[in-house]
């Protein structure tokens, strides 16, 4: 049962990712009694693999009008940016369903609105919350470039680039010469690219996240290793959680378990059509080339950034249920289009990961109060974008339990918009 007040509560927090850990280092910086609860240990979920990009202009939603019929070409292609594991298709036609009505007007408008609220300001949050943890190092300045190899695929991406204009966004049109002087090594066949000055990158993903454990430690915060199985809800909300290492009591309580987030809500009646849509990446160790940007594929939309460990390149999306068991063959698709667009490039001894993004139709994620429970919050579902989301998803947090109006306003990323 939650307390009278949003003070000194006692929260307890399902999932240990990059959001998870932002929401318990914002509400230990508020004053409340905090503890982490995941299966895992932090940062090894989705939040581990990443591209470790940071783009304020990141306001274009997956599902756009027109977007349905790239599907079939990208279905059939291969080396294409999207698979679906058919036997699987059933239960992902309503997912689907959705996706493609919130590609319509006036739906898209919304998303785009959305995003960009959400993430205009990352660069700026993640620069103020890490150099208070003197670790302001793992934040670079870099922007990005999006190169193309088909002018064809240029050409169709103007819509995006006029969307990211009007929402104020600096957007740089680059020829192949600048390109190639931005970018030493990369292929000749990258003839157009657009420049975004204002994004950044981290320096590892996984070290953002050992960063915000090491602070919330250190301030008093705990975690525990457990598997919640269920919650308890009594007549005011939920009691206690259900975990195979025994009952939890609970206060006040925040979802943010990516992907595993829908089954938690079902039982909080709160059902949402979320999904895992499966993200690969390979990392090469000693590339022999490195970039002073991400870049970003704009024809196989996946993005490769340089970072301490070696360069990674991240992306594609691959649908199938929860259980089904990696393809890594993703990965090594990634791996073709890397030495396409780097001939130069050293892949040996690089190493293949698959993460599950926790995707929506509209491609926002669920922020907020529950409705049922007023001692119950949301924060998941920020598919593509968790790393950049994070911070001004955990502050949005402590400012909704502490009983404050948050600087984000929540309306648009509400659970029961659905």
């Amino acid at each position: 049962m939650a307390t009278p007040s949003g003070s000194n509560r006692k929260v307890t927090i399902v999932g240990a990712g990059v959001v998870g850990m932002s929401c318990a280092v914002h509400l230990l910086r508020d004053g409340h009694n905090v503890t982490v609860i995941d299966k895992d240990e932090p940062g090894l979920g989705c939040s581990f693999g990443n591209a470790g990009i940071l783009a304020p202009t990141y306001c274009v939603p997956l599902s756009m009008p027109g977007t349905v019929w790239n599907v079939p070409e990208w279905l059939f292609d291969p080396l294409g940016p999207l698979s679906v594991r058919w036997r699987d298709m059933p239960g992902l036609t309503p997912w689907f369903l959705r996706f493609i009505l919130a590609g319509t007007a006036p739906r898209w408008p919304v998303s785009s609105n959305g995003l960009r609220s959400l993430h205009e300001s990352c660069v700026r949050d993640f620069e103020a919350l890490f150099q208070s943890m003197d670790a302001g190092h793992l934040i670079k300045k870099t922007g990005m470039i999006y190169a193309y190899e088909s002018e064809k695929n240029f050409h169709k991406s103007s819509g995006n680039w006029e969307i990211i204009r009007q929402h104020g966004a600096q957007v740089e049109v680059l020829d192949g010469k600048k390109i190639q002087e931005m970018v030493p090594g990369i292929s000749p066949a990258c003839a157009n690219g657009v420049f975004m000055p204002e994004d950044a990158q981290v320096i590892s993903p996984l070290r953002v996240v050992e960063t915000l454990v090491e602070e919330f430690k250190r301030n008093g915060g705990v975690i525990v290793r457990s598997e919640v199985r269920d919650i308890e809800i009594g007549s005011d909300g939920p009691t206690r959680l259900v975990t195979d290492g025994g009952a939890v009591d609970l206060d006040a309580l925040v979802i943010a378990a990516g992907a595993l987030s829908a089954r938690f809500c079902r039982r909080l009646g709160s059902p949402v059509p979320l999904v895992g849509e499966r993200g690969y990446h390979v990392t090469l160790p000693d590339p022999g080339i490195s970039t002073d940007m991400p870049v970003m594929s704009g024809d196989c939309q996946f993005a490769m950034t340089t970072m301490e460990m070696g360069m990674r390149a991240a992306g594609t999306a691959e649908f199938a249920n929860l259980e089904a068991p990696p393809n890594y063959q993703r990965a090594r698709v990634l791996l073709k289009h890397v030495k396409r667009i780097f001939p130069t490039i050293n892949t040996e001894g690089y190493s293949e990961w698959m993460g599950m993004r926790p995707s929506l139709p509209d491609s926002l994620p669920v922020i907020g109060t529950s409705p049922n429970f007023s001692s119950t919050f949301f924060a998941f579902g920020h598919s593509h974008a968790g790393l950049m989301g994070s911070v001004i998803t955990g502050r949005t947090i402590s400012d909704l339990v502490s009983l404050r109006t948050p600087g984000l306003d929540p309306t648009p990323f509400r659970i029961n918009r659905f």
